[in-house]
């Protein structure tokens, strides 16, 4: 395995940039091989994924070595849990339930059509794009692509620019085992890095930022192309009063811990019970050092990604500082961009740590006297990708659930459903449209195609012109009913 390593640190065909033009070209074969072959047998799509699931368990110490070059070092563990043990998962899921989700549906006729065939069927769409973000540039890269071949699609994946060794491995990884006119990989280094959202796909699958999201959706209209849009937010952390404040803080911490908080479900902001501010804060710091120590050379702590994404956090911090906030520093810094976790308290809205989704290890603590003020606060911002709440009293949790929103929620713990592919994972409002996990992620990238099969002997003709006869009077009479004569008469003054 160290002899693969060495072998896509070396590579001497690097990733070249590609003019526009060649994107156009890439496009067309996908398309072309698409029509050679628009509906794969459930075996082809099997076995594709298959093969993936396979490449994935033989690269793995490859993926984890790429990504921790690309983050300046990235734990190990935490790329092989998200870039590799989840669509792994996610492949295990999707092969056992293929064959059903691939069926075509019997659907009831109306009443007056009955005796015929309804049904539909789902078919692919065609070519797929995924543009992919930095901060997991495996897993939000084949995660779409295994839903969108399971589907029998083909795809072109656009990388980020800031992984080039992520993207290497995964270009020789997929080249195993895929022709390029079934998945094209796009280097990050594109002179026009949004010039792909151009393309007319047949769906378009993008995670990043609310704004990039607009931007793209934007782009994507121009050719009437359908997107899913997986765009993050601000996620509130609710701490009921009765519940355990160091086994909250607990999970808590190691949510802004998993990859530095560079994730899109991180607890962004939690609330607290007034009173047990102090112990939450405390708690959090004391939880944060036992599970790292200290991360300077710590190889479980990741680094910020980059000095663009490095230089904002540190904006970020010294602006809640100097409008006044007390800033809770848990272990020392570390060496180039690793820094620990700050828990910022005394809030006021004017800061941007209030505004902004945070996207590092960095969490807002605000104080509650009433659950009502917190669903408030909730209701009234952008709907968030993720919502946590810590309670075990049913009853005050169903109530917040009920009055606010959110893509997806873990009780009593934090990101866990995400892991789920039995489920849809998505955004609502400002955090994203659409899922791709999930038999609701295989009917997104599939075409429900409606098919009526009238019968032979089916007497049609009745309800073809000339209007007026029997039949016709009848079926108007018992579906519709008779007018209002009144109406005809007061429209007529």
């Amino acid at each position: 395995m160290s002899e693969m390593i060495d072998w896509v640190k070396d590579v001497s065909s690097e990733c070249e940039s590609v003019e526009v033009s060649e994107l156009n070209t890439w496009f067309s074969e996908l398309q072309t091989a698409y029509q050679q072959e628009t509906n794969p047998s459930l075996a082809v799509r099997k076995q594709r994924l298959q093969a993936l699931k396979t490449q994935l368990t033989r690269y793995q110490s490859v993926l984890a070595e790429a990504m921790s070059d690309d983050f300046g070092g990235r734990s190990h563990t935490e790329s092989l849990m998200a870039d590799v043990l989840a669509p792994i998962l996610d492949i295990n899921h999707v092969n056992r339930h293929l064959k059903s989700w691939m069926k075509s549906k019997s659907r009831p006729t109306e009443w007056l059509f009955k005796g015929n065939k309804l049904q539909v069927r789902y078919q692919p769409k065609g070519v797929v794009g995924i543009i992919c973000p930095w901060n997991f540039p495996l897993y939000l890269s084949i995660g779409p692509m295994i839903t969108a071949l399971a589907a029998g699609n083909r795809c072109m994946i656009k990388m980020p620019p800031n992984c080039p060794e992520t993207t290497k491995a995964l270009r020789k990884m997929l080249a195993e085992i895929y022709a390029s006119d079934l998945v094209r990989i796009v280097d990050g280094t594109h002179p026009e890095a949004m010039e792909i959202s151009h393309l007319p796909f047949d769906h378009l699958v993008f995670t990043g930022s609310p704004n990039s999201g607009k931007t793209i959706m934007a782009n994507a209209a121009a050719n009437l192309t359908p997107v899913t849009l997986e765009l993050g937010g601000k996620s509130p952390v609710v701490v009921f009063d009765d519940y355990d404040i160091e086994k909250a803080a607990s999970r808590i911490a190691h949510g802004k811990g998993f990859n530095s908080g560079q994730i899109c479900i991180a607890p962004d902001y939690a609330f607290v019970p007034e009173g047990k501010v102090d112990a939450f804060v405390e708690a959090l710091k004391q939880a944060h050092i036992k599970m790292y120590g200290e991360i300077k050379d710590n190889a479980d702590y990741t680094s910020l990604v980059d000095d663009a994404q490095y230089q904002r956090f540190i904006a970020l911090l010294e602006d809640a500082r100097l409008k006044g906030a007390t800033i809770t520093q848990c272990l020392s810094l570390g060496e180039g961009r690793k820094m620990p976790l700050f828990i910022a308290t005394n809030l006021n809205p004017s800061m941007r740590i209030c505004q902004e989704e945070i996207f590092g290890p960095l969490l807002p603590v605000h104080s509650y006297q009433s659950v009502d003020d917190v669903v408030q606060y909730i209701a009234e911002r952008p709907r968030p990708l993720a919502c946590y709440l810590f309670s075990h009293n049913k009853q005050q949790r169903e109530a917040l659930l009920n009055q606010t929103h959110s893509g997806g929620v873990t009780i009593n713990d934090w990101g866990w459903h995400v892991l789920n592919h039995s489920v849809p994972f998505g955004g609502v409002g400002n955090s994203g449209i659409g899922n791709y996990h999930g038999e609701e992620g295989f009917r997104e990238l599939s075409h429900a195609r409606t098919v009526l099969q009238m019968r032979a002997w089916f007497p049609i003709q009745l309800f073809s012109p000339p209007y007026g006869n029997l039949v016709q009077k009848l079926v108007l009479r018992v579906f519709v009913g008779k007018p209002d004569p009144d109406l005809k008469t007061h429209f007529s003054k």
